[in-house]
């Protein structure tokens, strides 16, 4: 297994990591909560008139959904390993639409192994229903 960080990433830099990226900051996701110990992380997203499937829908397309999954599983192996993390693989299964609502992520660490780590999110709306659920899978070795 990887070495995990004596000293995790404080939320703060957790959140500047993600705002370097040009495509997080833009989508205005930001880190709510950090757990190193429960390795569990979670990000919200607004709405935004760009993540509508149809223009006043208020619907949220499935892009931005996925967008979202893909980057909390990441940055929660972030969080528990100290650097940055490629995606080799995820998945994502939409269970309801997210409608006029802005989105909440909670991404849990199942594993992260000395190559690969494994990551499941769920997706939860205002008024926490479950919108869609996630698991990836990233790399895990330090670049």
């Amino acid at each position: 297994m990887p070495a995990k960080s004596s000293t995790p990433m404080s939320l703060k830099d957790l959140q500047a990591f993600m705002d370097a990226s040009p495509f997080i900051s833009s989508s205005k996701m930001q880190i709510t909560a950090s757990d190193p110990e429960q390795e569990t992380l979670t990000v919200s997203m607004p709405l935004k008139p760009e993540f509508e499937r149809a223009p006043g829908s208020g619907q949220f397309h499935g892009g931005p959904i996925a967008a979202l999954i893909d980057t909390a599983g990441c940055f929660a192996l972030v969080m528990v390993l100290n650097h940055g993390v490629p995606t080799i693989n995820f998945r994502c299964d939409y269970l309801r639409p997210a409608m006029n609502t802005s989105l909440r992520a909670i991404a849990t660490v199942r594993r992260a192994g000395r190559t690969v780590g494994v990551v499941d999110v769920d997706v939860l709306d205002d008024s926490d229903r479950l919108v869609a659920v996630g698991r990836g899978t990233f790399g895990s070795q330090a670049g």
